[in-house]
């Protein structure tokens, strides 16, 4: 019988990385390094996920995926995906901000880079007095504008700027530029796709002076240029609530605030369940046993468990792939 598994976090060293996830999400980080991402759950390959739990500790998600197929990820999903694993789940620590920059869509990522495309969600967790996020434009603009604002750097100014604070949560379908802002920390779900196309990183260098790649060409043909007022997706559920945030072709994702006893029913769900908690801690108890989950942990619940009971008090964000025939019905029970 599988079992809710954990993962060792892979950290990853970025330029625009900070040491807030130690802080803030309880995080083991390695002395003087600029820490900008933690990958909760990878199937990206050279960076698959281990497992850190159970008897299955050692073993990477491909390997799992490749034994277990539909009872761990749901056949649906193991039909359409095989054994690479379609979201990838990670923390991101910005202390300085973002380049400005794009991913491409599911047919020019395929057509260019045989991979799937990256639309993805953020939920904010911390951020620093008056920080924010860049997201799509302020305006429709044409494809001239735009590469003139590229060319003379003044990109910034015709993209939307918001203003954040912990539990809002924000939309990104693929095709919309964005950056996220100096001081923001957040939880991103998005699909398993490794593809940027940078267009402006606030004429930064690294210590020999080199300015980091940048992707205009590609970038351009990737871009919508409309002006998007659909994007933030916040909701504040109350204690005990289950409440739907975001659900489009490759993710369905809800905020689960748990206070006390909460059971989430996944029968006829024929996809995997990932729990990511954001604050506070919970039991998660289903018919073989009982795990815990804490701030700044991520679990993958196999798709042959049915239901879990998660006793506590935490807030725990839930995705899954959508699939024909689920309704989640939203009361607790």
């Amino acid at each position: 019988m599988l079992y809710p598994l954990k993962f060792k976090p892979l950290l990853k060293e970025r330029i625009w990385g900070g040491s807030r996830m130690k802080s803030v999400l309880g995080k083991r980080l390695p002395s003087g390094k600029k820490i900008g991402e933690s990958w909760e759950l990878s199937g990206i390959d050279g960076d698959l996920s281990v497992v850190a739990n159970g008897y299955l500790a050692g073993n990477d998600i491909g390997e799992l995926i490749e034994v277990y197929m539909g009872d761990l990820v749901g056949d649906a999903v193991y039909e359409k995906f095989g054994v690479e694993f379609p979201l990838l789940i990670k923390f991101i620590d910005a202390a300085e901000s973002l380049s400005i920059q794009v991913h491409p869509d599911d047919a020019l990522a395929a057509q260019r880079h045989n991979a799937y495309g990256k639309t993805e969600m953020w939920y904010i967790l911390d951020n620093a007095p008056g920080a924010g996020l860049y997201l799509g434009f302020e305006r429709d603009v044409d494809r001239q504008e735009y590469l003139s604002s590229v060319a003379d750097g003044t990109l910034p100014d015709i993209l939307a700027r918001v203003d954040v604070k912990p539990g809002d949560a924000y939309f990104i379908p693929a095709g919309t530029i964005h950056s996220i802002g100096g001081g923001v920390m957040l939880l991103e779900i998005q699909q398993t796709s490794d593809i940027t196309y940078r267009v402006f990183d606030w004429n930064r260098t690294d210590k020999d002076g080199n300015g980091r790649e940048l992707h205009t060409d590609l970038a351009v043909d990737a871009i919508d240029f409309h002006r998007r007022d659909d994007l933030d997706i916040t909701v504040a559920p109350e204690p005990h609530e289950a409440v739907p945030m975001q659900s489009c072709d490759y993710f369905a994702s809800f905020v689960l605030s748990v206070d006390g006893a909460m059971t989430r029913p996944y029968v006829g769900l024929d996809s995997f369940v990932i729990y990511v908690c954001v604050d506070g801690s919970a039991d998660m108890v289903w018919e073989d046993g009982r795990e815990n989950i804490a701030k700044g942990e991520t679990v993958l619940i196999p798709a042959e468990i049915d239901e879990i009971t998660l006793e506590g008090k935490a807030r725990i964000i839930e995705v899954y792939i959508p699939t024909e025939g689920y309704n989640p019905d939203m009361s607790t029970l």
